[in-house]
């Protein structure tokens, strides 16, 4: 069984994590997507928002679902017995950062990371620059799935 966890804080979940996750429902048979919780971050939205959002933008894929962990993602991928970590690159620094941690990952465990590029569309859009828009009252819903609603 190709088993894929793809982490992230996902505040909030994007169209391009979207796209990402669409793209790769037909390459694995399963896909978790984990919500990782890191003390060190201040976030927009609670957990359950965030988990809300996903769960609701796939209910109607029985191989999405989605968990939230903390710690590493390697023993995340070891107790759901997940043989791939799967990560979205936008752009040339996102390789970089990336193949870092995918190297010490490998090192760590025998997991492999998969890589798939943004489509054109969406390698703009960050979660970052989503919460800037809603910050400043701009419309973010063309950003985010629908599923991600921000309480007024």
């Amino acid at each position: 069984m190709r088993k894929a966890i793809f982490p992230g804080s996902f505040d909030p979940i994007t169209l391009g994590h979207y796209d990402i996750i669409k793209r790769s429902i037909p390459l694995f048979d399963e896909i978790v997507v984990a919500i990782g919780i890191n003390a060190e971050k201040k976030y927009m939205f609670s957990l359950e928002d965030r988990k809300r959002f996903i769960e609701e933008a796939f209910k109607d894929e029985p191989s999405v679902s989605v968990v939230i962990y903390e710690g590493l993602t390697i023993d995340l991928c070891k107790k759901l017995k997940a043989n791939f970590i799967l990560r979205g690159l936008r752009n040339p620094a996102d390789f970089e950062f990336e193949k870092a941690i995918a190297h010490t990952n490998r090192r760590l465990s025998k997991i492999e990371t998969v890589f798939l590029l943004t489509a054109s569309n969406t390698s703009y859009i960050s979660s970052s620059i989503v919460r800037d828009v809603i910050r400043n009252g701009g419309d973010y819903t063309v950003l985010v799935p629908q599923t991600v609603v921000v309480d007024k």
